[in-house]
Formats: C-alpha cells, sequence, structure tokens
C-alpha cells in the first residue's frame, strides 16, 4: 500500500516539477492585498437599501472583507461578554465592539454567515453588474452547507443564535471616518427573520448599512479557502484569516512580531497564554494555503507568514492521506483497503484544486 502511494506521489511530482512555474491561482484582479498595508481608503458608494431579494443557490468561494481582516472586529471566545477594544498607533484606526444586555460578542465562528452572504452579493456584481440589494432571502440548508454544517436542529437553533449575536453586537469605529467627521454606532446586521414552513425553510437577512457598503466597494473582498469553515480552533481563523490579507497569492512572504499578532487578534487572554497557544499553532502548522514559522529577529520573536507552493501542498495531501490510511488500516484491514480507492479519488480532486 505504502509503495504504491510513494509511486503516486513520485509520478505527480514530477509533473508538478515541470509546471510549477506555470501555476498559477486565478484571483479577482481587484485582490490588492499584495502591497504593504497603508490604511486602505474604501470608496463610499452610494447605494439604495434595495428590495428583497431571493437569491438561487450556486456553489461560489465565500469572500471576506478585507478591511474586516485587519483588525480586531470578532471575539474568538464563543462566550466573551467584555468589549473589544482596539486603536492603532497612530491614533487614526479605532473599534469598540460591545454586547447587548444578555447576549454573548458576535465571534468569528458567526462570521462565516457574513462571508456567506458576501459571496451571494458577489455574485450580483460579477454577473449582472448591478447594485445587490442590501437584504438576501436564502434557504436554510444552502447557509448550512456553504458552512459544511448538517442541516439538522441543533444547527438551526446555532444559526438563529449566530444570527442573534450579528444582530445584536455594537460596533462604534472610525474605519471609512478617517477625518472624524461623525460619529455612529450600528450593528452588523440590521434585521433577520427566519420562515419555517412545510414546504420552505428560509433565512431573510439585512445587513447594516456600513457593513453593505464595504461589501459593495470596488476590491473589498477577498475568495476564503474553502477548508477554512472546518478550522476548528479560533485562533487558526484568525491566522488564515491575517495570512489571506497579507500574503494572499503573493510568494513574498510577510512578519509579525507575537505582540502586533496580540493586539490584531483582540484577544482577552493573557498575552502569555495567548504567546503559548500561538506557538502550538504555528507548530501544528496546517492553516490552508500557507506555511508558519516561529523565528527570532534581533531578539524579537515573530510569525513569518509564506504561501504554500505547489509541491507543499501536494505534501500535505500525501500526508493527510498517509495518516487517514494508517488509522484506519488499524482498525480494519478490509475498511482500509477500500478506503485506499476513496482517498486516491480525493488526491484526485485535490490536485485538479491545486492546478
Amino acid at each position: 500500500m505504502r509503495k504504491l502511494l510513494t509511486l503516486i506521489f513520485e509520478k505527480l511530482a514530477d509533473k508538478f516539477r515541470e509546471k510549477e512555474q506555470k501555476v498559477t491561482i486565478l484571483e479577482e484582479k481587484k485582490d490588492t492585498n499584495k502591497s504593504r498595508p497603508k490604511g486602505k481608503n474604501t470608496s463610499n458608494k452610494s447605494t439604495s437599501k434595495g428590495k428583497s431579494e431571493l437569491i438561487p443557490y450556486k456553489e461560489n468561494p465565500a469572500r471576506d472583507l478585507m478591511e474586516m481582516m485587519e483588525v480586531p472586529f470578532l471575539a474568538l471566545s464563543k462566550k466573551r461578554k467584555n468589549p473589544i477594544i482596539y486603536e492603532s498607533r497612530d491614533g487614526r484606526v479605532k473599534v469598540k465592539v460591545s454586547r447587548h444586555t444578555g447576549h454573548f460578542l458576535a465571534s468569528i465562528y458567526d462570521w462565516d454567515i457574513v462571508l456567506f452572504v458576501a459571496s451571494k452579493m458577489q455574485e450580483i456584481l460579477n454577473e449582472r453588474k448591478d447594485i445587490p440589494p442590501r437584504t438576501l432571502i436564502v434557504p436554510r440548508h444552502e447557509i448550512l452547507k456553504s458552512l459544511h454544517k448538517h442541516d439538522g436542529k441543533k444547527e438551526e437553533k446555532d444559526l438563529k443564535a449566530s444570527l442573534s449575536r450579528l444582530k445584536l453586537t455594537g460596533i462604534e469605529t472610525t474605519i471609512r471616518n478617517e477625518d472624524f467627521r461623525y460619529e455612529a454606532g450600528f450593528g452588523f446586521l440590521d434585521s433577520w427573520k427566519y420562515t419555517d414552513r412545510k414546504d420552505i425553510k428560509e433565512i431573510q437577512i439585512t445587513l447594516s448599512q456600513w457593513l453593505y457598503d464595504g461589501i459593495c466597494a470596488q476590491g473589498a473582498l477577498l475568495k476564503v479557502d474553502p477548508t477554512y469553515f472546518d478550522i476548528t480552533s479560533a485562533l487558526k481563523r484568525f491566522l488564515y484569516r491575517t495570512a489571506r490579507k497579507h500574503v494572499g497569492n503573493s510568494n513574498e512572504p510577510w512578519e509579525f512580531s507575537i505582540k502586533k499578532l496580540y493586539e490584531k487578534s483582540g484577544s482577552e487572554r493573557e498575552f502569555k497564554k495567548f504567546k503559548s497557544d500561538l506557538k502550538a499553532a504555528v507548530i501544528a502548522n496546517d492553516i490552508p494555503g500557507y506555511t508558519m514559522e516561529w523565528i527570532q529577529k534581533a531578539k524579537k520573536e515573530l510569525v513569518l507568514f509564506k504561501r504554500l507552493s505547489t509541491l507543499e501542498k501536494l505534501e500535505r495531501i500525501s500526508e493527510e492521506i498517509s495518516q487517514n490510511i494508517e488509522k484506519e488500516n488499524h482498525e480494519n484491514q478490509v475498511k482500509g483497503s477500500r478506503t485506499l480507492g476513496g482517498d486516491i479519488t480525493d488526491l484526485n480532486n485535490n490536485v485538479h484544486k491545486i492546478y
């Protein structure tokens, strides 16, 4: 079995070495995250609220909002009560995130819903060349499928709770208000409504004007790796979003000091404990699409982020498949032999994704 896997990967590796220089990952031309951030100015479009629109289901990569990946807007803990308070060193970027009494802050897990909605809005912008509505209506099972969740009672309950937290989390920020002309407070959502009938189960989501304007701004969104939704660690989700925002599709590495990552995360953990958790995550080095390395420079500890090369992606796939085969062979030899065929099919699918 190992010989068979070795032969497969040797052939694939030879193929990738020939094509390594030709491989590119298609991305929107508007992805501007290759350059160092200098305080992004997001253009405010004059948009109307628009009418509710029922969006048909179509597989579409989730999208994240770049300015929301730069500073802490989301709790890493599912049960955080304390507010998130952040201010950039130059004092221009300020963020305060607080909760409604009786609820927790919106977490990085709740944000999955916004990633789904943003992908639907991007689809409208791409295909119809029109301004999408601020209110979307989508079947419940489509949201859950996109977020890699089962369509059951627990998932339904969790989805409603996430929608409530997104609505009842209050935000005050100077982002898109750099000249401090006004003060304002808002939530991520203006409202949501769940319809449960025998023939249909659908959710109506109305974004806040601030979030809607941010999503509609040109060049504001980045594609999210589909396996992001399978990451169970909030810290690793934060690290993926950091790498996606700053490294993107560039071959240039990016490094952050441990203290800077602590500030960007908005974590309420003690710095010493955060550092320990961070080091464990870096050693695990398993966020999708990127590698992480713990380094020291001038007596400072930093984390270095780099984009995975094609061969490195292949090595990760190889390691995952080998681990699965060993585990299942140990449990059941017959089942393990059957699994080999399934894993090779998975390998082929992953290879197509890499190309």
